[in-house]
């Protein structure tokens, strides 16, 4: 019976994944046709495995080569790796799982309602990432943070240098930060002693 059920389940679970928490979030035509067709595949290639003498580890092991070879070809932000597992995790189930009879249907809910709250951006609603180029080659934290923080009109929570280029008189830093927290934008710059204060 689980063996009807489970890929009846897994297409259900898919669809909500790429349809319903993955698109209408980050609009990508192209990953949501990703996370669907691998996840269909995954599910044929582990039902093949669930009735057949071969090794479940052989092909759980090709699975894992599969992905890293594509998430190599392709920079990708960590959420959408996390679909992307998400969607070899539901595949996997939907094929694998028919011996653990609902408790297969009630993991794959479980986690869609993870993902689905991870990607809410409800406990990170005001909080933002972004790399940015400073006209300037800047040395001191402190400095760095009161430039950011003046830049952005928001409280960087961490500033890490990627690049100081002191010949182009440039800084390349990967800032995190909290909007609607600091000074707005264009206010008198803090000295970096009272950014340390």
């Amino acid at each position: 019976m689980f063996d009807l059920i489970l890929p009846a389940a897994d297409i259900v679970a898919i669809a909500v994944l790429a349809l319903v928490l993955y698109y209408p979030r980050h609009h990508r035509h192209d990953l949501t046709l990703s996370y669907l067709a691998v996840n269909v595949g995954v599910l044929g290639v582990a039902t093949a495995l669930g009735t057949t003498s071969v090794n479940a580890g052989l092909g759980l092991g090709l699975f894992g080569v599969l992905a890293i070879i594509r998430l190599r070809s392709l920079e990708l932000d960590q959420h959408e790796i996390a679909y992307y597992f998400t969607a070899l995790a539901l595949g996997v189930i939907g094929g694998l799982g028919a011996d653990m009879g609902w408790a297969a249907v009630g993991l794959m809910a479980l986690i869609l309602v993870v993902i689905a709250i991870g990607d809410a951006g409800v406990f990170t609603r005001r909080q933002r990432s972004q790399v940015v180029v400073l006209d300037h080659a800047v040395t001191d934290d402190a400095e760095l943070r009161a430039r950011l923080e003046d830049l952005l009109g928001a409280k960087v929570v961490d500033a890490r240098p990627r690049r100081v280029d002191l010949v182009n008189d440039t800084t390349v830093v990967d800032v995190r930060y909290v909007v609607g927290v600091g000074r707005p934008v264009g206010a008198a710059p803090v000295s970096p002693l009272e950014v340390r204060a």
